[in-house]
């Protein structure tokens, strides 16, 4: 079968490469050629652990190509894949669904067969009826059937996540866009990977759905962190407490400086922008908004408190280790480490960052901070140390050159990954989230 993918960004690309690697014949399709050219040499746009090994061992067995033409892309394809970027639009955190429906216009204008076309893309409750019209409305006589089938990839785990996924939604209205995805997905389904067929806007919901709740998992267990700050309880015992119960479940309770990522923050806001255009108000998902925003600065207070509070921060130097949303990525869009930042430099801190992956595109996020080659150029003569992403790479730091290096033995561990009383007996002053 024959899969164009339209956008070669971390979605299209890791799917189009993961369908390739099914069997299926793939085009990636990107209008930014110097990206094209670029993996055609073999060169990844993002840092995914795995991807440029699948990339490149499909591209030489013929099964995945890259083109800046969408016209010669979607030539013979049977499921034509649109996964371009839906960030949040300026003025009202809508999602901004300008590139999905400029696609499905270019679709429609080349379609040159029968066809299924699926928005891969994150897409608010109704983009797939909008997507329909627009192909109906090109005049091409061709059959197109219109099906939503999101993603839910893990930035650090995404080919995993792809090959062996919790669920596949596919909301499709007619047979015909039901037998082609289920064709797609023929390899899974032998698998035995659960195939969930719903309507086009339910599956629309079940992205936006799933993601506001996790980011409200999230939210919960920080705002418990802080209670148990304040009770003398630890937050991790809590955490792994109400896990255990199969009702809740033990993944997404880790306390820390809040979530950001290209997902959570802007899906939380546009499911909000959802429910008030249908007069369905979602206070749950509200809150967690806010609480959310006002955590990252307040992690910022909290480090700002390790090195004596803000009336005696100026001058002082502190370490950031960890800079993009979680590990194993190189993604800093809503980071909790650049509010982390900037709290740090308004209060006139120096501050010097440290990321296995992200300080390119960290630095004109946080023009004020000083990138270094290692975390211990980061530590040294440091006022503090604060950990904000929790990298393999910080678990198992050579303490003794910490404290030797830095100028004050402050650590303030905003993922836990380190033991309190260990870090006290070593003479650190530490401070973690939620354990006293």
């Amino acid at each position: 079968m024959k899969i164009a993918m339209v956008g070669s960004g971390y979605v299209g690309l890791v799917s189009g490469a993961c369908f390739a690697d099914f069997g299926h014949d793939v085009v990636c399709i990107d209008k930014d050629q110097s990206k094209i050219d670029r993996l055609n040499d073999g060169i990844m746009p993002i840092y995914e652990p795995g991807l440029a090994d699948l990339v490149t061992s499909n591209a030489k067995a013929g099964r995945l190509t890259f083109t800046a033409s969408l016209a010669e892309g979607i030539k013979g394809a049977n499921a034509i894949f649109i996964a371009v970027g839906t960030p949040s639009r300026r003025g009202d955190g809508h999602a901004d669904l300008s590139f999905v429906y400029a696609v499905a216009e270019e679709i429609g204008e080349h379609l040159a067969g029968d066809a299924v076309v699926v928005t891969k893309s994150t897409v608010p409750v109704g983009t797939g009826d909008e997507v329909e019209r627009i192909l109906k409305n090109s005049g091409t006589p061709h059959r197109i059937a219109v099906v939503s089938n999101p993603e839910f990839l893990r930035e650090g785990a995404a080919i995993g996540d792809f090959k062996r996924p919790d669920r596949i939604v596919i909301g499709a209205e007619d047979d015909f866009g039901r037998e082609i995805m289920s064709e797609v997905y023929r390899p899974l389904f032998l698998n035995e990977s659960p195939i969930l067929f719903t309507g086009r806007r339910t599956s629309e919901l079940i992205k936006y759905a799933a993601n506001a709740f996790l980011a409200t998992k999230i939210t919960f267990i920080n705002e418990m962190a802080d209670l148990c700050e304040k009770v003398g309880a630890n937050v991790q015992d809590v955490s792994r407490g109400i896990g255990m119960d199969n009702r809740i479940g033990s993944k997404f309770l880790h306390a820390g400086p809040g979530y950001g990522g290209s997902c959570f923050p802007k899906d939380t806001l546009a499911l909000l922008k959802t429910a008030e255009d249908y007069d369905s108000p979602t206070r749950i998902v509200e809150s967690v908004v806010k609480a959310n925003e006002s955590r990252k600065r307040a992690m910022g207070r909290k480090v700002l408190d390790a090195i004596g509070g803000l009336n005696d921060a100026r001058g002082k130097k502190v370490a950031l280790l960890g800079l993009t949303f979680k590990p194993n990525t190189d993604d800093m869009r809503d980071s909790p480490a650049i509010a982390v930042a900037q709290t740090l430099t308004d209060a006139g801190v120096h501050v010097a960052a440290y990321d296995p992956e992200g300080m390119e595109q960290a630095k004109p996020l946080m023009p004020e901070v000083e990138m270094v080659a290692d975390p211990y150029a980061a530590i040294a003569d440091a006022d503090a140390i604060a950990i904000v992403t929790e990298w393999d790479a910080f678990r198992a730091l050579d303490l003794k050159r910490v404290m030797d290096l830095a100028k004050s033995p402050v650590m303030v561990d905003l993922r836990n990954i380190y033991r309190p009383a260990d870090m006290r007996d070593m003479g650190f002053a530490y401070t973690s989230i939620g354990r006293g």
